[in-house]
């Protein structure tokens, strides 16, 4: 991957979290905070 496909890929991931956050709001970031937390918590068992 070169730097200008990562640079781009953030930009995306970061301007859908903005609209989804203006649109839907942002309470369920919370909600994906604690997965993204549970998901690394179990991939580091199996490391």
């Amino acid at each position: 991957m070169t730097n200008k496909l990562a640079l781009i890929l953030a930009i995306l991931i970061c301007l859908a979290a903005l609209i989804d956050a203006v649109f839907y709001g942002s309470q369920h970031f919370i909600f994906l905070g604690k997965k993204l937390f549970q998901l690394l918590d179990w991939v580091a068992f199996w490391r």
